[in-house]
C-alpha cells in the first residue's frame, strides 16, 4: 500500500491514550455554537442551574478545553446538554464561553431547537415543532417552522425580561455615559450609540474595548444587581451598543459586547429581550407589535412582546424572539494525555 493510500484509509484514526469529544457545530447569524454531545463525564445534580455549577466547580477544564484556542477561539460560544428540570422539557443546557458559564443565550437557544428537530431528537410536525428547553434562567419554549420536511425559522419565547435601572458612568474620552440595566435572562447594561457619536460601524476592536469599559464601571457604581429570585442569576453579562446605521433591512442594530471581550456575530437573543423590555417602558413597543434587530454582521432578529406580566416589584415583558441557524460541522476534538496545552489559552 502506498502511502497516499494509507493516507485516505486513516479517516477513523485516532491516537491512543486520548480523551475524545464529540461536538455539533452551529452557527446563528454568524455567531458560533459548539454543542457538546459526547466525552462529558458522568454527573448528577437536582437542576441545570444546579449542573451549572458543578461543570463551573469541578469541571471548568473542559469548557478551557473547547473554547479556547487551539481547538476554539476567544469568540468560541458552546453548550452541554443536561437533563430537563423535570419531564415538562426535553432537555436542559448550560452555555459556556470564554470567561465561564451564561444563564442565557437566545442565539443557543435558536439553533438548538433546530438542531433537535433536524437530528430527530424530538418528533417532527408540521406546520411547526415545539422544542422545550430549561436554562438556567428558566424554562424556554421555542416553536421551529416546518414546511414539507424543510425546516425554517425558529421563535422561542423567553423568561419575564425587565428594565432594571438607568444610570451614568465616567467614560475616559466619552465623558458620562448613560446606559440602562435589563434583564432578558441575563443582565446587560444598553447604551445608545449615537449618543457617544459611534454609528456601529467603527472597527470591532474599539467597540470591544469601550463595551468592556464601560461593563467595568457599570460594576463598580450601579451597586448590586439583583434578581428578585435567583441569585446566580445576579451580575452583568455584557454591554450593548444600540443605535447606529443598519446594513441591511434590520429597524435597528445592537452591537453585543460580553464575557471577557466576545462579540456577538447575531443580534442577541436575550439582549433582545431585554431591549423589548425597554421599548415598552419607553412607549416606543406594545404589546403584539413587532420589530427587527440588525446584528454586527447584518444577520436580523425578529423581536415581539408577547404580554406583560407582573414579576415581583417588575412590570416585565413575555418576549418572543425569532431568527434561523444552520449546522457548520461535526467534529471529534482529542485531548492526548502529554499536551502542552491541553487546558487550552487565549491570546490578549
Amino acid at each position: 500500500m502506498s502511502t497516499f493510500d494509507k493516507i485516505r484509509s486513516s479517516q477513523e484514526f485516532t491516537p491512543e491514550n486520548c480523551r475524545e469529544f464529540i461536538t455539533i457545530d452551529m452557527h446563528t447569524g454568524g455567531e458560533p455554537l459548539r454543542v457538546i454531545t459526547g466525552g462529558l463525564p458522568e454527573i448528577s445534580a437536582e437542576s441545570v442551574l444546579a449542573y451549572r455549577r458543578k461543570f463551573r466547580d469541578h469541571h471548568d477544564d473542559i469548557r478551557k478545553l473547547l473554547m479556547h484556542e487551539p481547538r476554539g477561539h476567544r469568540d468560541m460560544y458552546g453548550v452541554y446538554l443536561v437533563p430537563p428540570n423535570d419531564e415538562g422539557a426535553d432537555f436542559g443546557v448550560v452555555f459556556i464561553h470564554n470567561e465561564g458559564y451564561s444563564t442565557m443565550c437566545g442565539h443557543a437557544v435558536i439553533a438548538l431547537a433546530r438542531l433537535a428537530v433536524q437530528a430527530g431528537w424530538v418528533e417532527m410536525t408540521e406546520p411547526s415543532t415545539e422544542v422545550i428547553i430549561d436554562a438556567p434562567c428558566g424554562r424556554i419554549f421555542c416553536s421551529v417552522e416546518v414546511n414539507d420536511g424543510k425546516l425554517g425559522t425558529t421563535t422561542f419565547e423567553g423568561v419575564p425580561s425587565f428594565v432594571f435601572k438607568q444610570g451614568e458612568v465616567q467614560i475616559q474620552k466619552y465623558g458620562q455615559v448613560a446606559y440602562t440595566l435589563a434583564y432578558g435572562g441575563a443582565f446587560y447594561a444598553y447604551v445608545h450609540a449615537p449618543d457617544l457619536g459611534l454609528n456601529l460601524s467603527e472597527p470591532v476592536s474599539q467597540l470591544v474595548d469601550l463595551g468592556m469599559q464601560i461593563k467595568r464601571e457599570v460594576i463598580k457604581s450601579s451597586g448590586e444587581i439583583e434578581h428578585p429570585f435567583e441569585k446566580d442569576l445576579s451580575f452583568l453579562y455584557g454591554t450593548i451598543f444600540t443605535g447606529g446605521k443598519p446594513l441591511g433591512d434590520g429597524f435597528d442594530r445592537n452591537v453585543c459586547i460580553f464575557a471577557d471581550g466576545e462579540v456577538d456575530r447575531s443580534p442577541t437573543g436575550s439582549g433582545v429581550s431585554g431591549r423589548l423590555a425597554i421599548l415598552h417602558e419607553n412607549g416606543e413597543l406594545k404589546t403584539g407589535e413587532m420589530r427587527k434587530f440588525e446584528s454586527i454582521t447584518g444577520s436580523v432578529f425578529t423581536g415581539e412582546i408577547k404580554e406583560i406580566v407582573e414579576y415581583d416589584r417588575f412590570k416585565a415583558v413575555i418576549p418572543k424572539v425569532s431568527g434561523t441557524a444552520s449546522i457548520t460541522g461535526v467534529h471529534r476534538f482529542l485531548l492526548e494525555t502529554d499536551d502542552e496545552f491541553g487546558s487550552g489559552f487565549l491570546l490578549h
